[in-house]
């Protein structure tokens, strides 16, 4: 007989994290913890990671679907995903803190030599936005701590300083040198999103994710189709269910990418759907945190290393906060590790 709780973490962020949405201060994630009677003393540890203004989970009745969801927990794997269709971080959670239950309780829920310390994940550094002399700093603290692939998010600025700023970059960085990946969070409007990625071209960028809003999937597939910068889709995927509305999708839009975050998606489960329609079409992939602490990011970091996509991955969310739970994750030289010597601490939540 299964039982479950959550417990609420604030997140604070060490610094300000600015995109086109706004800036934020601190975001909040739900622990959910798992036992079983018949297994005494192991208790599997899953998350639900809240992105203000983006996660469908962020609206009233949280709290009470989560305790809801704990007080189901012994329905069948059918009934429980037919509940929790609508609330894709909880989901994807109870999926989590299951899968480490089944597994001992350890945090290890995919086993392979990244788990055994044998293998890094290469992962991009996050550029937060702020202003141009806030931005290079962070570009240049990245760029001394080998990274080689910086992620820049775009759109809060004028685009004209952004333009000076990704200049600057390339004035002293090539494209073999450093890869540069734009995240737009939506911030172009339909009529303007042409032009501006035709003046992003002259730069090299290796993408631009979501750069529009999402629920204009024809507009979205006209820049698809004509951009001259690879365009990836993020928010774009979020809140559809089913094979076959991702089939659609994929089929309308043709992107050339895809950000998986699986805490938006309903859990690994769900993902899998995505990467293997996307695989069908030729369109590549790599996986992103949603701003996850450090029990949400292990999870997802073992869950790439174990697919065989060498893509840099955008994992490198666990050192954005002051209060994250202590883990074996570690990033050195641009490269997610796991230290398998080194203890979880769970004094926080336990």
């Amino acid at each position: 007989m299964l039982a479950a709780r959550y417990k609420k973490h604030t997140l604070y962020f060490l610094k300000p994290a600015g995109t086109s949405r706004g800036i934020l201060l601190s975001k909040n994630s739900y622990f959910i913890l798992i036992s079983d009677t018949d297994q005494p003393g192991i208790t599997g540890v899953g998350e639900c990671s809240i992105i203000p203004g983006l996660s469908p989970d962020d609206r009233p009745g949280l709290e009470a679907k989560l305790s809801e969801a704990c007080r189901d927990i012994n329905l069948s794997w059918q009934n429980r995903s037919d509940s929790l269709a609508a609330w894709p971080g909880i989901s994807a959670g109870i999926e989590m803190a299951l899968r480490d239950l089944d597994k001992g309780g350890n945090r290890i829920l995919f086993c392979s030599p990244f788990t055994g310390g044998e293998r890094t994940i290469p992962i991009h550094g996050l550029i937060w936005m702020g202003k141009p002399e806030t931005l290079l700093q962070q570009i240049d603290e990245k760029l001394n701590n080998g990274f080689r692939v910086i992620k820049m998010k775009i759109g809060a600025l004028p685009f004209n300083e952004e333009i000076m700023i990704i200049r600057h970059i390339r004035r002293h960085f090539n494209e073999t040198e450093v890869e540069l990946r734009l995240d737009a969070n939506g911030a172009f409007l339909p009529d303007e999103a042409a032009g501006k990625l035709e003046q992003l071209a002259e730069f090299h960028i290796h993408s631009v994710e979501q750069p529009i809003l999402p629920g204009q999937a024809e507009a979205l597939a006209e820049l698809c189709m004509s951009s001259p910068v690879p365009l990836a889709l993020d928010e774009e995927l979020t809140g559809i269910c089913g094979i076959e509305n991702i089939n659609r999708l994929l089929d309308l839009i043709r992107p050339q990418y895809l950000v998986i975050k699986p805490s938006l998606l309903g859990g690994f489960e769900s993902a899998e759907s995505w990467i293997q329609a996307a695989s069908k079409r030729g369109i590549g992939w790599w996986a992103n945190s949603a701003l996850e602490s450090n029990i949400g990011l292990n999870a997802l970091a073992q869950w790439v290393a174990i697919s065989d996509n060498l893509i840099v991955q955008g994992l490198g969310t666990g050192s954005l906060f002051t209060n994250n739970i202590p883990s074996p994750l570690t990033v050195l030289d641009g490269e997610l590790r796991y230290n398998p010597l080194f203890p979880w601490d769970f004094s926080a939540i336990l």
